[in-house]
């Protein structure tokens, strides 16, 4: 079963837009966790990583290239069209994210574990997103990965958290996974915690 179909899979759910934004900082890992996203055929699929989630498949590194502006993935299943855009973390490019903030539902929010020195501007943009007028007054949900755990300075995600105050966020369901999205460590976890969360959105 693909992660679209585990996803969205709920029974009787009419086909409903969700748009889920992915952010973070540039070089942080988003575009790597959207290929693992992509329907199996893709070309940067190598192959599965366990039965259940066929499509969740190693990505090559030397692939993924800085995105320059924005990507956006449309993926449909038979319930849902699921929209994630990859947005540039480049300090140049921040500004777009706000103008997809009124149709989002849910965020996803990329930290390259091992950038300790932008950790203070990854809590800044996250900040400044939880308190757009925009996003400040949804109860939508917030999937944290803190990306790139195979690399010898990583922070845990316990750590990472305490530095983002992550406890702070008292109005949004939020989780937060360690993950290596080259190989789709972590992923999985993830998206099951979403699946759940995107559920209460949407039927709630």
């Amino acid at each position: 079963m693909g992660l679209l179909d585990k996803l969205t899979g709920w029974l009787g759910l009419k086909k409903k837009e969700v748009n889920v934004l992915c952010l973070g900082l540039d070089n942080s890992g988003k575009t790597t966790i959207i290929n693992q996203l992509k329907p199996p055929n893709h070309s940067n699929h190598l192959g599965p990583l366990s039965e259940e989630w066929k499509h969740v498949s190693q990505t090559q590194a030397q692939e993924i290239v800085p995105t320059i502006g924005f990507n956006i993935e449309k993926f449909k299943s038979s319930s849902l069209s699921f929209t994630v855009f990859d947005m540039s973390g480049q300090s140049r490019y921040r500004n777009l994210w706000e103008h997809y903030y009124k149709e989002s539902h849910a965020i996803i929010f990329v930290i390259d574990s091992s950038d300790k020195l932008r950790m203070v501007v990854a809590k800044e943009e996250l900040d400044t997103l939880l308190n757009h007028e925009d996003i400040r007054s949804k109860r939508i949900p917030v999937l944290f990965f803190a990306n790139k755990i195979d690399l010898q300075d990583a922070m845990s995600s316990v750590k990472v958290s305490q530095m983002l105050c992550l406890e702070n966020i008292k109005d949004k369901p939020w989780h937060i996974c360690a993950s290596n999205a080259i190989k789709g460590e972590g992923l999985q976890e993830g998206l099951d915690w979403l699946q759940g969360k995107l559920n209460d959105v949407i039927l709630g």
